[in-house]
C-alpha cells in the first residue's frame, strides 16, 4: 500500500489512544460500522502493540497502523504486530530507511519547511502536518502550498468535526486526523454506538 492511498478510504483517520485491551476490538468494530476503515492507533501506553494485534485478528476489514512510531524498534514492533502502515510525530531519514526496510508505508510528520524538505529529500510527499492547529493551521498549509505544490497533507492535531471541513477544503489537504471520533468517555463507559455515530458524521464530510 502507498501511504496516499489511505485517503482513499474517507476524509478522516482517527488517532487512537487505548488504555485497555479488551476496549480494542469494540471500539474498531465501531469505527468500522460507522464507515470509518482506516485507524491509527498510537504507541502511547503500555497495551497499545496488543490493541493491534487484537483488532488486525478479530476486524479484518480494518486497515490498521501504528501512530507515534519514534525509532526502528517501534516500527519493527508495529510490523509484527500486524500493521499496514506507521505514523511519525515528525521526522528523521533514520525512521523513513526503517520503514522502507521494513515495508512499511510511512506518514512522516512535519511541522515546518526544512521538515518537509528533508521528507522530500527522502522520497516522501505525503505528510502529516502535526500539531496542525499550534504550528499554524490553515493559513500555515496555504503558505506550505506555494513552494510545495507537489505535496499533499494529513494535518492533525486540534482537529475537530466543526473544523475539519475547512482544512478538506484545501487543495493540499487529502485527508485530516482526529481524536474526536474516540471521545476518552465513550470509551470507558463502553458507548460504542456514540463512536458509530461520530464514525458517520466524519465519513460524510467532505473533501475540496
Amino acid at each position: 500500500m502507498h501511504p496516499l492511498e489511505l485517503a482513499e478510504f474517507g476524509p478522516v483517520i482517527p488517532v487512537i489512544v487505548i488504555h485497555r485491551v479488551e476496549d480494542a476490538v469494540p471500539m474498531a468494530q465501531a469505527l468500522v460500522a460507522g464507515g470509518v476503515r482506516v485507524l491509527e492507533v498510537t504507541l502511547r501506553t503500555p497495551v497499545a502493540l496488543q490493541c493491534m494485534e487484537a483488532i488486525v485478528r478479530a476486524v479484518p476489514e480494518a486497515i490498521v497502523g501504528a501512530g507515534t512510531v519514534r525509532s526502528l524498534a517501534d516500527a519493527k514492533a508495529a510490523r509484527d504486530a500486524g500493521c499496514r502502515f506507521a505514523v511519525s510525530p515528525g521526522y528523521r531519514s533514520e525512521i523513513g530507511r526503517a520503514c522502507r526496510d521494513l515495508d512499511l508505508p510511512l506518514l512522516p510528520g512535519v511541522a515546518t519547511s526544512s521538515e518537509v524538505m528533508q521528507a522530500n529529500a527522502d522520497g516522501y510527499f505525503f505528510l502529516k502536518f502535526f500539531p496542525a492547529t499550534a504550528a499554524g493551521g490553515i493559513p500555515m498549509l496555504k503558505a506550505l502550498a506555494g513552494p510545495f505544490g507537489d505535496v499533499v497533507f494529513c494535518p492533525t492535531g486540534g482537529i475537530t468535526l466543526e473544523s475539519a471541513p475547512q482544512f478538506l477544503s484545501l487543495p493540499n489537504v487529502k485527508v485530516c486526523g482526529g481524536s474526536w471520533l474516540t471521545p476518552p468517555d465513550a470509551v470507558a463507559t463502553g458507548d460504542w454506538a456514540r463512536i458509530t455515530a461520530l464514525a458517520l458524521e466524519a465519513s460524510a464530510l467532505r473533501r475540496g
